[in-house]
Protein backbone atom coordinates (compact mmCIF):
# COMPACT_ATOMS: atom_id res chain seq x y z
CA UNK A 1 0.00 0.00 0.00
CA UNK A 2 1.44 2.93 -0.97
CA UNK A 3 2.39 5.85 1.64
CA UNK A 4 2.29 9.61 0.83
CA UNK A 5 5.15 11.72 2.91
CA UNK A 6 5.00 15.36 2.76
CA UNK A 7 7.45 17.28 4.27
CA UNK A 8 8.39 21.40 4.38
CA UNK A 9 12.12 22.69 3.39
CA UNK A 10 12.82 25.89 5.50
CA UNK A 11 14.18 29.24 4.10
CA UNK A 12 17.67 27.63 5.56
CA UNK A 13 17.11 24.29 3.71
CA UNK A 14 16.38 26.33 0.82
CA UNK A 15 18.91 28.64 1.71
CA UNK A 16 21.68 25.36 1.58
CA UNK A 17 20.32 24.19 -1.90
CA UNK A 18 21.55 27.69 -3.35
CA UNK A 19 24.58 27.72 -1.72
CA UNK A 20 25.75 24.71 -3.12
CA UNK A 21 24.70 25.98 -6.33
CA UNK A 22 26.37 29.12 -5.89
CA UNK A 23 29.56 27.42 -5.01
CA UNK A 24 29.27 25.02 -8.09
CA UNK A 25 28.35 27.94 -10.24
CA UNK A 26 31.49 30.00 -8.84
CA UNK A 27 34.14 26.56 -9.83
CA UNK A 28 32.97 26.74 -13.43
CA UNK A 29 34.89 28.04 -16.32
CA UNK A 30 32.81 29.86 -18.46
CA UNK A 31 34.27 28.30 -21.58
CA UNK A 32 33.46 24.98 -20.43
CA UNK A 33 30.71 24.69 -17.91
CA UNK A 34 27.71 24.26 -20.39
CA UNK A 35 29.12 21.05 -21.28
CA UNK A 36 30.41 20.24 -18.01
CA UNK A 37 26.69 21.11 -16.59
CA UNK A 38 25.17 19.12 -19.12
CA UNK A 39 27.71 15.83 -18.26
CA UNK A 40 27.14 16.06 -15.44
CA UNK A 41 23.52 15.65 -15.11
CA UNK A 42 23.57 13.00 -17.53
CA UNK A 43 26.12 11.31 -15.53
CA UNK A 44 24.05 11.32 -12.26
CA UNK A 45 21.24 10.06 -14.56
CA UNK A 46 23.34 7.36 -15.28
CA UNK A 47 25.13 6.25 -12.19
CA UNK A 48 21.31 6.54 -10.53
CA UNK A 49 20.29 3.72 -13.06
CA UNK A 50 22.96 1.57 -11.88
CA UNK A 51 22.20 1.95 -7.76
CA UNK A 52 19.91 -0.04 -6.60
CA UNK A 53 17.59 3.25 -5.58
CA UNK A 54 14.17 3.56 -4.05
CA UNK A 55 11.20 4.84 -6.21
CA UNK A 56 10.58 7.57 -4.84
CA UNK A 57 14.14 8.75 -5.24
CA UNK A 58 14.18 7.39 -9.11
CA UNK A 59 11.11 8.43 -10.27
CA UNK A 60 12.07 11.83 -9.47
CA UNK A 61 15.79 11.44 -11.44
CA UNK A 62 14.18 10.36 -14.17
CA UNK A 63 12.30 14.20 -14.66
CA UNK A 64 15.60 15.40 -14.95
CA UNK A 65 15.92 13.79 -18.29
CA UNK A 66 13.53 15.72 -20.02
CA UNK A 67 15.93 19.19 -18.53
CA UNK A 68 18.88 18.15 -19.96
CA UNK A 69 16.76 17.22 -23.69
CA UNK A 70 15.31 20.71 -23.63
CA UNK A 71 18.36 22.26 -23.09
CA UNK A 72 20.64 20.37 -25.66
CA UNK A 73 17.39 20.45 -28.14
CA UNK A 74 18.57 22.68 -31.32
CA UNK A 75 15.09 22.57 -32.69
CA UNK A 76 13.73 24.41 -29.11
CA UNK A 77 15.79 27.25 -29.63
CA UNK A 78 15.74 28.55 -26.54
CA UNK A 79 17.29 31.85 -26.00
CA UNK A 80 20.67 32.51 -24.31
CA UNK A 81 19.27 33.54 -20.87
CA UNK A 82 16.84 30.84 -21.38
CA UNK A 83 19.53 28.12 -21.39
CA UNK A 84 21.75 29.54 -18.93
CA UNK A 85 18.70 29.81 -16.57
CA UNK A 86 18.14 25.89 -17.30
CA UNK A 87 21.66 25.59 -17.23
CA UNK A 88 21.97 27.28 -14.04
CA UNK A 89 19.15 25.05 -12.84
CA UNK A 90 21.50 21.63 -13.55
CA UNK A 91 24.83 23.36 -11.80
CA UNK A 92 24.17 21.45 -8.69
CA UNK A 93 24.75 18.24 -10.38
CA UNK A 94 28.16 19.51 -10.66
CA UNK A 95 29.70 19.24 -6.94
CA UNK A 96 30.02 16.17 -5.87
CA UNK A 97 30.10 16.97 -2.29
CA UNK A 98 26.35 18.61 -2.41
CA UNK A 99 24.02 18.09 0.49
CA UNK A 100 24.56 14.33 0.91
CA UNK A 101 27.38 12.20 -1.36
CA UNK A 102 25.85 9.81 -3.81
CA UNK A 103 27.89 7.05 -2.68
CA UNK A 104 25.88 6.72 0.32
CA UNK A 105 23.64 3.29 -0.38
CA UNK A 106 20.33 4.05 0.16
CA UNK A 107 19.65 7.92 0.40
CA UNK A 108 23.13 8.78 -1.60
CA UNK A 109 20.64 10.41 -3.98
CA UNK A 110 17.81 11.80 -1.99
CA UNK A 111 18.95 15.45 -1.75
CA UNK A 112 19.33 15.41 -5.77
CA UNK A 113 15.82 14.22 -5.70
CA UNK A 114 15.05 16.81 -3.58
CA UNK A 115 16.43 19.42 -5.50
CA UNK A 116 15.33 17.64 -8.96
CA UNK A 117 11.70 18.86 -7.43
CA UNK A 118 12.71 22.16 -6.74
CA UNK A 119 13.95 22.32 -10.61
CA UNK A 120 10.57 20.56 -11.88
CA UNK A 121 8.69 23.25 -9.79
CA UNK A 122 10.73 26.59 -11.00
CA UNK A 123 11.46 25.72 -14.81
CA UNK A 124 7.64 24.59 -14.82
CA UNK A 125 6.41 27.04 -17.60
CA UNK A 126 9.86 25.83 -19.89
CA UNK A 127 9.13 21.79 -19.27
CA UNK A 128 5.19 22.10 -20.26
CA UNK A 129 6.29 24.06 -23.03
CA UNK A 130 8.72 22.11 -24.32
CA UNK A 131 7.20 18.45 -23.43
CA UNK A 132 3.79 20.07 -26.08
CA UNK A 133 6.70 21.21 -28.38
CA UNK A 134 7.86 17.45 -28.64
CA UNK A 135 4.86 15.87 -28.65
CA UNK A 136 3.51 18.41 -31.63
CA UNK A 137 6.91 17.16 -33.49
CA UNK A 138 6.23 13.31 -33.46
CA UNK A 139 2.52 14.26 -34.29
CA UNK A 140 3.91 16.53 -37.16
CA UNK A 141 6.53 14.40 -38.56
CA UNK A 142 4.31 11.20 -38.26
CA UNK A 143 0.97 12.76 -40.28
CA UNK A 144 3.64 13.85 -43.06
CA UNK A 145 5.24 10.33 -43.48
CA UNK A 146 1.12 9.16 -43.44
CA UNK A 147 0.81 11.99 -45.89
CA UNK A 148 4.13 10.54 -48.05
CA UNK A 149 5.61 13.57 -47.18
CA UNK A 150 9.09 13.68 -46.25
CA UNK A 151 9.07 15.74 -42.68
CA UNK A 152 12.44 16.75 -43.23
CA UNK A 153 11.14 19.17 -45.74
CA UNK A 154 10.19 22.56 -44.99
CA UNK A 155 10.77 21.37 -41.44
CA UNK A 156 12.25 24.45 -39.91
CA UNK A 157 8.82 26.46 -41.28
CA UNK A 158 6.29 24.07 -39.57
CA UNK A 159 8.29 24.23 -36.49
CA UNK A 160 8.67 27.29 -36.46
CA UNK A 161 5.01 29.15 -35.46
CA UNK A 162 4.68 26.56 -32.75
CA UNK A 163 7.88 27.33 -31.32
CA UNK A 164 7.19 30.60 -31.36
CA UNK A 165 3.82 30.25 -29.42
CA UNK A 166 5.02 27.83 -26.94
CA UNK A 167 8.01 30.45 -26.31
CA UNK A 168 5.90 33.21 -25.81
CA UNK A 169 3.28 31.19 -23.25
CA UNK A 170 6.18 30.02 -21.40
CA UNK A 171 7.57 33.64 -21.39
CA UNK A 172 4.65 35.01 -20.09
CA UNK A 173 3.71 32.22 -17.35
CA UNK A 174 7.18 32.64 -16.00
CA UNK A 175 6.64 36.45 -15.67
CA UNK A 176 3.16 35.81 -14.53
CA UNK A 177 4.82 33.70 -11.16
CA UNK A 178 3.48 30.78 -12.09
CA UNK A 179 6.26 28.58 -12.42
CA UNK A 180 8.00 29.65 -8.73
CA UNK A 181 8.24 26.86 -5.81
CA UNK A 182 6.21 28.39 -3.36
CA UNK A 183 6.95 31.73 -3.89
CA UNK A 184 11.14 30.51 -3.63
CA UNK A 185 13.41 31.80 -6.78
CA UNK A 186 16.58 30.24 -7.17
CA UNK A 187 19.49 32.29 -8.14
CA UNK A 188 21.11 31.00 -11.41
Amino acid sequence: MPLDITFTLSDEDLDHFQAIVDKAKSVMDSSQSAAQIEAAARQLIEDSRTSELPDFIASRLSKLQVVINMVGDAEWQLSEEERNRVLGALVYFCDPEDLIPDHIPGIGFLDDAIYVELVIRELKAEIESYEEFCNFRIAEEQRRKEQGLDPYVEREEWLADKRATLHLRMRNRRRSGGSSAGGWRLRW
